[in-house]
């Protein structure tokens, strides 16, 4: 059975979203949003609201309303009524009568009636940026339209904030600054596409809707490339002098941003500083980040341990859980553990990990710490 054409349209915004790494243009990537939320769930009209000042609508993009229709109805919408309610309340509202909410205030003369009502904010890490509105679907909005439009919604607020950078990085020229653009793009819009892609996987289990499912596990994929050839971006960035970042709140920044995803409890334990070595820290954040990844989305696991910590002249990182475990002398697939091994290796550390079926999985890795130059 084929996927229904709504399906198709919410896979080309996954590609869209995702392929967002290479593109600056911010406008049009709104613009896609409107677009693709309005034909994902049949709603006749949709806009994004871009929050400015003092919680006012700075820009409005519509769909589902022609020029000389707009023109008749004069200024565009500041976030008063029901949009202002999704705006001071941050969270999605979803009406089968927009009238019936205690904070509507009617539409100006020439404005289209509009009936059933979804909003869904729209974050750019912790900074709200917006709200999705969408009006008048016959029928009204199903619990599987919040989930799309929510899931959407994640989506924006990564490629928001990954257009902002790269705007950012056409204007600089001073190598510290892109620097810093470099590490912010590694420490938060990496983390940031990952956890989108934990919350899509996430999303796909509440639906009932098989093949909107697999769309959903297919953006997951899309979404790691993305994060693949970003990394690639990033390592152009940076410069043999940069200023090394401190890996313990890299490591906190990954972990908050990638158990708010996920039911898991998720203890962290870390120290300040970090080897010693940039290139050692890297790797340390990705071996943390796949085992992290494997524990939240296929361990099934209630709770999950990090210990970033120095022991012995070393920097040892652990990842532990009681999910479901696995046999690794019968692993071929899943955590490219042998990958993970080979790139330790090359970096003079080691990892090993046990699991049993049934009794969780602990991986360790270690690292020579290297003595640091006197400041």
């Amino acid at each position: 059975m084929s996927e229904s054409p709504s399906l198709d349209r919410f896979s080309e915004l996954i590609d869209a979203a995702a392929g967002v790494v290479g593109e600056i243009d911010l406008e049009r990537v709104l613009r896609r949003l409107v677009t693709e939320a309005r034909s994902a769930t049949g709603a006749r009209f949709s806009a994004l609201g871009v929050i400015g000042e003092h919680g006012v609508l700075s820009d409005f993009l519509y769909e589902g309303i022609g020029e000389d229709e707009a023109a008749r109805i004069g200024a565009l919408p500041t976030g008063r009524g029901v949009l202002g309610a999704v705006i001071r309340l941050n969270k999605t509202i979803r009406l089968d009568q927009i009238s019936d909410h205690p904070d509507a205030v009617g539409f100006p003369i020439h404005h289209p009636p509009m009936g059933n009502f979804l909003g869904v904010p729209v974050a750019v890490g912790d900074e709200a940026f917006g709200n999705l509105y969408l009006t008048e679907k016959d029928g009204g909005f199903s619990d599987q339209d919040v989930v799309v439009v929510e899931a959407l919604s994640r989506v924006a607020g990564a490629a928001v904030r990954t257009a902002r950078l790269q705007d950012r990085l056409r204007l600089v020229a001073v190598v510290e600054d892109r620097q810093r653009i470099a590490r912010e793009l590694h420490d938060s819009v990496i983390q940031e596409l990952f956890a989108v892609g934990l919350a899509l996987q996430g999303m796909a289990q509440l639906l009932d809707d098989a093949g909107l499912a697999a769309t959903l596990d297919d953006a997951v994929d899309r979404l790691d490339h993305a994060v693949e050839e970003l990394r690639g971006y990033i390592f152009e960035l940076k410069d043999a002098a940069q200023e090394q970042s401190d890996l313990g709140e890299r490591v906190r920044r990954l972990v908050a941003r990638m158990a708010s995803a996920y039911p898991a409890d998720v203890h962290l334990e870390v120290v300040e500083g970090g080897s010693g070595d940039e290139t050692v820290d890297d790797e340390i954040m990705k071996i943390v980040t796949e085992a992290l990844s494997n524990a939240l989305r296929h361990a099934s696991a209630s709770l999950v341990e990090v210990v970033v910590a120095h022991e012995a002249e070393q920097i040892v990182a652990r990842v532990g859980d009681d999910g479901v475990g696995f046999d690794p002398d019968s692993q071929s697939t899943g955590m490219g553990l042998e990958n993970l091994r080979v790139r330790a290796a090359l970096l003079s550390g080691a990892i090993s990990i046990v699991s049993r079926p049934g009794e969780g999985t602990k991986l360790e890795a270690r690292f020579p710490i290297r003595s640091r130059a006197p400041r």
